[in-house]
């Protein structure tokens, strides 16, 4: 009962950090910067990345893309510098995913380290900033969305696949994920979607309903890659950050690896709209 009692206190203060800074855009950037600091250090650790540079190069880059956000400038070329990031992001984050189905274990040779914590973990938070200001717009609910559409699917893929799962997910990683928990989840967040269109205004239903496929789905792999980085490191949890739950990482490795894509399908709708 006292686990019971401080899990969930640790996670209504992550959930109040997060919740009240959506509220405010400076509180939302200092927010996401110290979540995404947090997540390096816990990231770092796990990969047994013994170093300073990437905490310099994350840094450089959020400031970068805060000013892009806030300040577009001409003198910049922003839409070219979001553009790379974007592609090098879901190129890194794909090759990933072909490391947690082709390899027993994910390479991590020097280089690849920190490719790894700029563009699979960094820029993971760089698009959330990016989200919540999209088109230079402070958009908070947008971000705000993709939250609750990745704590229903987590929630409804936990009730389903604990009452119902048989077939295993992935069991050489994460043996309590089954399909029938998977399904539950993308079931579940496609309801939500629904009621996020109408209380946000922000996107149609239509628009909603894709990105809560593009959350559970990818959401999904994210989970799995950190789970397997985990496995890697032999150790449960990424860090004692959040008492009852773990590291901070383990609360948002799904949207870390699901932002970019939801940055993209943001960009596809706005160019055709």
């Amino acid at each position: 009962m006292k686990e019971l009692s401080v899990r969930a206190i640790s996670g209504a203060i992550y959930a109040l950090l997060l919740i009240g800074s959506l509220y405010f855009q400076t509180g939302l950037i200092i927010i996401l910067a110290l979540f995404g600091i947090i997540s390096l250090m816990e990231f770092s650790k796990l990969i047994k990345l013994n170093a300073f540079a990437q905490y310099i190069i994350f840094i450089l880059l959020y400031i970068f893309f805060w000013f892009i956000c806030i300040y577009k400038s001409d003198v910049v070329s922003s839409d070219e510098a979001t553009n790379i990031l974007l592609v090098v992001t879901i190129f890194v984050n794909l090759i990933l995913l072909k490391d947690l189905f082709t390899f027993q274990k994910i390479p991590l040779f020097q280089t690849k380290r920190y490719i790894t914590t700029t563009f699979y973990l960094s820029s993971g938070f760089i698009f959330m900033l990016m989200i919540a200001n999209f088109k230079n717009t402070f958009t908070p609910l947008l971000l705000l969305g993709a939250f609750i559409l990745v704590w229903v699917n987590d929630s409804g893929a936990y009730l389903v696949g604990k009452n119902f799962g048989k077939q295993k997910l992935f069991p050489s990683i994460s043996p309590k994920k089954t399909v029938e928990g998977f399904l539950g989840g993308l079931f579940f967040s496609c309801i939500a979607s629904y009621f996020i269109a109408i209380y946000t205004e922000t996107l149609n239903s239509t628009n909603w309903l894709i990105l809560a496929i593009i959350v559970s789905v990818f959401g999904t792999f994210g989970d799995l890659i950190e789970s397997k980085f985990k496995r890697q490191a032999g150790v449960k949890d990424s860090g004692v950050i959040m008492p009852g739950h773990g590291g901070l990482m383990d609360r948002l490795d799904s949207l870390i690896f699901a932002s970019p894509f939801i940055y993209l399908f943001l960009r596809i709708v706005s160019y055709v709209s």
